[in-house]
């Protein structure tokens, strides 16, 4: 097999740009890559857990602790104690952080339409409908 024919590379090659082009564009607020899909997934559904968000982000819980920590000092999220578990906590955004998601979003947007920029809209839709079909996801 060629690289050019493996799943695995191409995808590989195609994350890591678009992880460069992102965190390149975050740094502008002062944020990485790393706490992009926390972020998302906390703009998505609020009050997850610390192990809902390692499941969801696909990261280890301790490196979600240190993700959320992370994102506690930079003032973006509070974490509330669970009132039938006392060491378990939901993590919520702040209002900082809410204010930030327009703009992060169309950051994305911006890397998500540059990078597609030489296919159609058609060969768009498909891409993505593939790699959510390969993925097991639920598209809506």
């Amino acid at each position: 097999m060629k690289r050019y024919e493996s799943l695995n590379y191409l995808i590989s090659h195609l994350n890591i740009s678009l992880q460069q082009q992102l965190d390149e564009r975050l740094k502008r607020y002062q944020l990485d890559i790393k706490l992009w899909p926390v972020l998302f997934a906390l703009w998505e559904k609020e009050g997850r857990s610390q192990t809902e968000l390692s499941k969801c982000c696909d990261v280890a819980n301790y490196t979600m602790t240190r993700l959320l920590d992370q994102l506690q000092v930079q003032g973006l999220i509070t974490r509330h104690q669970e009132a039938d578990n006392r060491r378990a906590f939901q993590i919520f955004l702040t209002d900082d952080a809410k204010a930030l998601e327009q703009d992060l979003v169309t950051e994305a947007e911006w890397v998500n339409q540059q990078s597609m920029a030489l296919l159609t809209a058609q060969e768009q839709h498909q891409l993505v409908t593939l790699l959510n079909k390969i993925n097991g996801f639920k598209h809506s």
